[in-house]
């Protein structure tokens, strides 16, 4: 917590001039909380080289971010792929109305043999496209390419509209069909502006059709099958170093196997690279992992082609062979190990090889005869199964060594900051002498600010870190001061953590399967999340190396874990019974065994609990967090007892205790993430971190044993009687943190300051004797805690302002909630 103090004498100049301000920084709501603080920058030691791609993006197809988002194109299923194999809702037919007779067709008479559906129109029938969100978004004025692939033996013509509810959007085109399948093509002109639009297609006489398109003449850069250009732009404004791509869960998940014929066309697969590339008609479909179709339209060329446009380097992810995401399955197949050994083999030809080579060829038939420059490759994602992933990881390295020795081959350490997987994964990445580890975490807020000594330990002469997905659990401001808290740490350590990104990076708003997310938008605009904000502001201005530098902490006044009881469970029905809370003096807290019902217990989450048969029981198997608590938020130093039955579902048990409110607490969860693994987590604001795990299940219909034993901030936990884990949460959320680094090219000194309380941060600064200029330029990000970027509201926007008086030693007034760059020129 702030501490108000009196100010106190220092050497050096008060500086409290923003003479030329670009904009004014926002007062604290406190003015009166202020806490004081030094930072001392050492310019004559040399801290860690900070490469060029050091902060990059990672794109994933989740919340539909690339069909209905950074892939242009505008018609929704414009092949009639849709299937219950990719959604239990849809149909070939899905997103498209029909007027008359149309059917979609698979038989022989389709466009080409990974094309499979087709639509059969009839003599005098329409069909009507709705695209994504409220509908196809036209702007007056701007030009829009229409094509589809056509057949009519006996001929027919096709009339083409755009129009909304109130009318027509565009003059109609008609196109005359013969013979058999042919692409045809028209351009709109739209006569007016609409969120709302339609494309209706009408045939005078039978037709069928296959790959109904409409794209926005003007796409990023004007590239063909091209991007949305309002989302690409956000991402080249981060100036990244790379891109990430393309998953993710859509790496390790399904099926292996191709998308042919002898696999019986198989729809729930791992994204395969040879699936993505080559004309847009003769590529897969495929089941999204995250709920919906994917068409693939935005492949591995185009992801290539949109990393060399902004400048960023390619960083593509294979399948190991072994799945995740829940489903954590070794696949048992040598035949299809040499096959995807051999096509990343391929991938690496593709994007280097010369045009002459099989793969270069096929890149240079696609537009670029000049190589991508692939650099790094990573190999899995997230896997559950470390030993048998790094077994397959192991004969991917040897292969792509043995043909492409300056390959930097990224290995990865499962899907948690910490536990039994994450410490096997990194011992198996530290014998193997593996060049890069990928780590992924999402946590609370708290948890980052806790965090931000995470990689000072991390051994120098080891692997280096690729932080390939991270986020504070929320878009709120509050959740980017504490991303901008972690990421001074990632820099400080630039010699250990080689690369870094944000995740997700896209969400329509109407399509959301994860947040938090750092680009919002729908099908008419798109704006930057709180967290874009703090990702900008560091990924443009780097700086090439750290300067040392130390400051002062804010006082620590964390008392004992205290808090009441929970019992909770997820996807899962249980019975309780037999609970009973003991002060450390043997003092009985609480008593329950509900034989006179659960009148002590307050239910603030989902499910559906009653008394049966003298326990407690949850029966929804669907509800997700059913928190029911007792007990009172002050307790502190107790023994919690519970006897648990799982009854039946998916997971096991959830049993909580530091219960503060429904969004402060710690569980105990047993058999979570589809019981597969136990953990110790702990709720801060609603937000998550994990703080102790093991893998682990819970069987059905037996009963359990649960005790937890409270001092202090250490808690131990007994499973039937065992000791199954203990931990001690005592590590400060450090509120206020700061980074320098030198830019060569401009000579600045860019000292970074994060300051994620309500209270200002009075600091006295010490550049060590740097000879500077008397001018700094600022920029602060600061609001409210809990604002959130919005469509109409961005109230976490950058502010900058020019800072005159700045000497080798002066003070500065760092707001509550804010991120604040001094760039401070060396003379």
């Amino acid at each position: 917590m702030p501490r108000t103090a009196r100010t106190r004498g220092r050497a050096g100049l008060t500086v409290t001039a923003l003479l030329t301000a670009a904009a004014l920084v926002p007062a604290p709501a406190h003015a009166e909380d202020v806490t004081d603080y030094t930072i001392t920058v050492d310019p004559s030691a040399r801290g860690a080289e900070i490469d060029d791609t050091m902060y990059g993006v990672f794109f994933e197809d989740i919340n539909r971010a690339a069909d209905g988002g950074l892939y242009a194109e505008l018609v929704q299923n414009r092949s009639f792929e849709y299937s219950t194999a990719d959604n239990g809702s849809y149909a070939p037919l899905t997103s498209w109305t029909a007027a008359g007779t149309a059917q979609v067709v698979n038989d022989s008479g389709r466009l080409n043999a990974r094309n499979r559906n087709y639509l059969a129109l009839g003599a005098g029938s329409s069909v009507t496209n709705a695209g994504y969100n409220t509908g196809i978004r036209v702007e007056q004025g701007k030009r829009y390419d229409f094509s589809v692939w056509a057949r009519a033996e006996t001929g027919s013509t096709l009339t083409v509209s755009l129009k909304d509810a109130a009318g027509s959007l565009a003059a109609a085109r008609q196109v005359a069909v013969e013979g058999g399948w042919a692409k045809y093509r028209a351009t709109f002109t739209a006569t007016r502006t609409s969120n709302r639009g339609r494309l209706a297609v009408a045939a005078t006489h039978a037709a069928a059709l296959d790959m109904v398109s409409l794209f926005p003449r003007e796409t990023y850069k004007n590239q063909p099958n091209g991007l949305r250009k309002d989302l690409a732009e956000k991402i080249a404004a981060l100036e990244p170093g790379f891109v990430r791509f393309p998953g993710g869960c859509l790496v390790n998940t399904g099926s292996m196997e191709d998308y042919s014929e002898a696999s019986g066309w198989q729809r729930k697969r791992s994204y395969q690279w040879k699936d993505t590339i080559g004309p847009v008609e003769e590529r897969a479909t495929n089941a999204n992992f995250w709920g919906y179709n994917q068409s693939y339209g935005l492949g591995y060329y185009e992801y290539f082609r949109f990393s060399e446009d902004i400048g960023a380097m390619p960083l593509p992810v294979v399948p190991a062979l072994v799945t995740g995401c829940g489903q954590n399955q070794a696949i048992e197949d040598d035949a299809l190990l040499k096959r995807h050994i051999q096509d990343t083999l391929d991938l690496i030809e593709f994007a280097n090889g010369p045009a002459t080579s099989e793969w270069g060829r096929v890149r240079a038939r696609m537009g670029h005869p000049e190589p991508f420059r692939l650099t790094h490759i990573g190999v899995g994602n997230e896997e559950n199964l470390p030993r048998e992933f790094f077994a397959r990881f192991e004969k991917f390295r040897a292969a792509i060594k043995a043909k492409y020795p300056d390959i930097t081959v990224i290995s990865n350490s499962g899907p948690d900051d910490a536990g039994t997987t994450f410490d096997t994964a990194w011992q198996l990445n530290r014998e193997g002498k593996v060049d890069m580890v990928d780590e992924h975490y999402y946590n609370s807020p708290n948890w980052f600010l806790q965090n931000n000594d995470r990689y000072d330990s991390y051994d120098r002469e080891g692997p280096k870190v690729f932080l390939g997905e991270y986020a504070s659990q929320g878009n709120a401001w509050k959740n980017g001061l504490a991303e901008a808290a972690f990421m001074t740490g990632l820099e400080r350590n630039a010699d250990v953590v080689k690369l870094a990104s944000y995740a997700p990076l896209l969400a329509n708003e109407d399509y959301v399967q994860w947040r938090p997310d750092m680009i919002w938008f729908n099908n008419r605009a798109s704006w930057n999340s709180a967290d874009y904000e703090v990702q900008k502001l560091f990924m443009t201005n780097v700086g090439d190396r750290v300067v040392p530098s130390t400051a002062t902490t804010t006082p620590d006044v964390s008392g004992p874990i205290t808090g009441a009881v929970g019992l909770s469970t997820w996807a899962t029905s249980a019975a309780y019974d037999d609970v009973k809370v003991t002060s450390a003096d043997g003092a009985t807290l609480l008593s329950d065994d509900f034989s006179e019902g659960a009148a002590r217990w307050r239910h603030s989450g989902a499910g559906s609990w009653s008394v049966q048969d003298g326990q407690y029981v949850q029966t929804d198997t669907a509800a997700e967090n059913t928190l029911v608590t007792a007990g009172d938020p002050a307790w502190k130093d107790y023994d919690l007892h519970v006897k648990a039955t799982k009854k039946s579902g998916k997971e096991g048990f959830l049993v909580a205790f530091g219960v503060k409110d429904t969004g402060n607490y710690y569980w105990w969860n047993l058999g979570g993430w589809n019981n597969t693994q136990s953990a110790v987590e702990q709720a801060v604001d609603g937000g998550k971190s994990t703080l102790l795990t093991k893998a682990g299940s819970i069987e059905t219909g037996r009963a359990y044993d649960i005790d937890i034993k409270v001092r202090g901030r250490q808690v131990t936990l007994f499973l039937d009687g065992q000791e199954w884990g203990s931990f001690r949460d005592d590590k400060p959320a450090e509120p206020f943190r700061q980074v320098v680094t030198h830019d060569a090219r401009t000579g600045d000194l860019i000292v970074k300051v994060v300051n994620a309380q309500s209270a200002e941060a009075r600091t006295a600064v010490d550049l060590g004797g740097a000879k500077v200029a008397s001018t700094a330029r600022v920029t602060t990000l600061a609001a409210d805690q809990d604002a959130v970027n919005t469509e109409t509201d961005t109230p976490v926007t950058p502010v900058t302002s020019t800072l005159r008086g700045v000497a080798p030693k002066f003070t500065y007034t760092f707001p509550a909630h804010s991120v604040t760059f001094l760039r401070i020129k060396q003379r």
